[in-house]
């Protein structure tokens, strides 16, 4: 999907795939994977064989984020069942609060086909600002899935968040997210 801009009298092009037009649902009190994504414009779903070799993407979130101290939180990248990029669990250590948090995420399409043919490398990187005293902490994770991905059904795009306890102080929402096809 391509559309032709203008940008200080020459033209551009974007390859604007999604955008979040509104906050997502805040994600506290609950141990329960849930999404960081609420309704936008454009499309999350890749159709059945809709994908090429050299595909490429990539998502920028970004939002606000409580956590009590030694909080742990798990991020996913997904289409249903099947799990593109996964954080595991990770230690927020000292408390967060109404910290920034920004999530990148960069896909390249290797090979398409049905699971243990079809390759997908998603990498991300979650990083949130300390409002306290403006220091930056995160962590990176990446995956290749050769395994489950299957480029012969339709995929639809999912970004979740999963407290390791439930508190009213452990809380997280997007009110940012892009995705952008860059290849």
């Amino acid at each position: 999907m391509s559309t032709e801009i203008y940008l200080h009298g020459s033209a551009a092009t974007t390859n604007g795939v999604f955008a979040q037009t509104a906050n997502s649902t805040i994600i506290t009190n609950t141990t329960v994977e849930s999404t960081l994504i609420n309704g936008g414009v454009g499309t999350l779903t890749v159709p059945a064989n809709g994908f090429q070799v050299g595909d490429s993407g990539r998502a920028v979130f970004g939002g606000v984020m409580n956590a009590n101290n030694n909080q742990t939180i798990r991020i996913r990248v997904k289409a249903g069942a099947v799990v593109f990029l996964d954080s595991l669990v990770q230690n927020l250590g000292s408390s967060v609060v109404n910290d920034i948090w920004s999530l990148n995420i960069d896909f390249t399409i290797r090979s398409i086909g049905g699971p243990g043919v079809a390759s997908i490398v998603t990498l991300g990187s979650f990083h949130y600002t300390k409002t306290s005293n403006a220091s930056v902490q995160g962590f990176g994770f990446n995956v290749v899935n050769n395994t489950t991905f299957d480029t012969t059904i339709s995929n639809t795009l999912d970004i979740t968040a999963q407290w390791g306890a439930a508190s009213t102080g452990n809380n997280i929402y997007s009110d940012l997210f892009i995705l952008n096809k860059t290849y």
